[in-house]
C-alpha cells in the first residue's frame, strides 16, 4: 500500500457536487478526547495549555486526520460559547439572559465580534502554523443563526416571543443575522486562505419536522443565511450547511439561499442515500452511517451497512463518507476505526 496523500481538493470537487474517484472521508466533528484516546495523548490538556501547548495539540490533532485518510481537517469555533449569559441552547436549565425587549436593548451585540476573536484567535493561528501539506480546513465560525438565538432565549421562551411578542421575535433574528455576518467579514478575510470549505451547523429539525414552523424558518431564520453564503462564494470557496433534523419542508428554502453541499442525516429520518437521491442533482451530499450504527454493529454488519450505502450513491454527484452527525466521546474508538477502514478498503487506498 502506498502512503496516503491528501488532496483538499477532493472535498472541494465534492462540495462543488462533483463526483471525485476518491470518495473523501468527512466528519463535523471528531471529539479530541477520543482522538487522545486513540493516539494516546491527553489533548483535552494541551488544548488548554499554554501556546506551546496547543501548537503540540493541532499537530496531533491534524496529524491524525492525514494518518487516517482525510483530505481536510474540520475545525470549527462556535459563537455561542463566547456570548455573555449563553448556554440556553445546550441545557434546558440554564436561565435565558434575553427574555423580553428590554434584556435585547441591553445586550452588548457590538462587542461580540471583538470578543470571538479575542477568544479563539490563538487556536486558528495554532491550527495554521501545523496545517500538513496537502490538506486545508472544512469548518470556520461554529453556530448559525437559529442556534445563536437559542442560546440566548432559550428555545422554550422563543415559542413564547413568537405570540407574545411578534416584533421582538423578528428583531431577535435580525440582529443575530447581522452580529453573525460582521464575525464571518472579519473571519474570511483572515482565514480565507486556511479554509478549503466553509460551514456552520444549524439544527433546523428533528425526527418529525422543523423545530419552529416552516414558515416561521424560512421568513426569519434561512434568509439571514444568504449573505454569509454570498460572502462565502466571494473568496470562490464552497458553503456547506449541516442541519440535523427532518427539513424536506424547507430544502427547497435552503437550495434558493446557495448552500453548495449538506450535512446530517439520521436513519429513522431518511438514510443518507434517500438524500442523495432527492438532491444530488443539485448539491454535494456529505454523511452517510448512523452514529447508532457506529456505535452497535460489529465490522462485518457494518462493513455490509456501508458497502450498500457506496453503491447507492454512485452516479449521484459529490458524496464524502463519514457519520450521519459526529464522532462525540461517547463513541467506541474500535467503532469508529472501523468505520474508516472499511470506507478506505471500499474506495480503494489499501489496493
Amino acid at each position: 500500500m502506498k502512503p496516503f496523500e491528501p488532496d483538499y481538493r477532493n472535498v472541494v470537487n465534492v462540495a462543488r457536487n462533483i463526483e471525485v474517484p476518491r470518495v473523501p472521508l468527512y466528519e463535523h466533528n471528531v471529539s479530541w478526547e477520543k482522538i487522545g484516546e486513540i493516539i494516546g495523548k491527553d489533548l483535552d490538556s494541551l488544548y488548554k495549555g499554554s501556546d506551546a501547548d496547543l501548537d503540540e495539540f493541532f499537530h496531533y490533532y491534524c496529524n491524525f486526520f492525514k494518518d487516517n485518510g482525510y483530505d481536510v481537517v474540520t475545525f470549527e469555533c462556535c459563537i455561542g460559547a463566547i456570548m455573555p449569559g449563553s448556554g440556553a441552547l445546550g441545557d434546558s436549565r440554564v436561565d435565558p439572559v434575553i427574555k423580553d425587549a428590554s434584556d435585547f436593548r441591553n445586550y452588548p451585540w457590538e462587542e461580540i465580534p471583538d470578543m470571538y476573536f479575542k477568544a479563539y484567535t490563538r487556536y486558528f493561528d495554532a491550527l495554521e502554523r501545523q496545517m500538513p501539506e496537502g490538506m486545508k480546513v472544512i469548518g470556520g465560525v461554529g453556530n448559525g443563526i437559529f442556534e445563536c438565538v437559542q442560546d440566548l432565549v432559550g428555545y422554550q421562551n422563543l415559542c413564547y416571543l413568537s405570540v407574545d411578542d411578534e416584533e421582538l421575535y423578528a428583531e431577535l433574528f435580525n440582529q443575530v443575522g447581522r452580529t453573525n455576518l460582521e464575525i464571518w467579514r472579519r473571519f474570511m478575510e483572515k482565514y480565507h486562505d486556511l479554509y478549503c470549505v466553509l460551514r456552520f451547523g444549524d439544527d433546523l429539525g428533528y425526527r418529525s419536522t422543523t423545530l419552529l414552523s416552516p414558515d416561521d424558518t424560512r421568513n426569519h431564520i434561512i434568509p439571514k443565511y444568504k449573505p454569509i453564503i454570498d460572502l462565502v462564494h466571494s473568496y470562490n470557496r464552497p458553503f456547506l450547511l449541516h442541519s440535523c433534523g427532518r427539513i424536506f419542508d424547507v430544502m427547497e428554502d435552503l437550495l434558493a439561499v446557495g448552500i453548495d453541499a449538506k450535512h446530517s442525516n439520521e436513519d429513522q429520518i431518511a438514510p443518507f442515500p434517500e438524500w442523495v437521491r432527492r438532491y444530488g442533482d443539485r448539491i454535494g451530499n456529505f454523511g452517510g452511517i448512523d452514529v447508532d450504527v457506529v456505535c452497535n454493529y460489529g465490522k462485518q454488519e457494518m462493513k455490509e451497512y456501508i458497502t450498500d450505502i457506496f453503491e447507492q450513491c454512485k452516479g449521484h454527484g459529490g458524496f464524502a463518507f463519514g457519520t450521519g452527525n459526529s464522532i462525540p466521546v461517547y463513541v467506541p474508538a474500535e467503532g469508529y476505526m472501523n468505520m474508516i477502514e472499511i470506507a478506505r478498503e471500499l474506495r480503494g487506498d489499501y489496493k
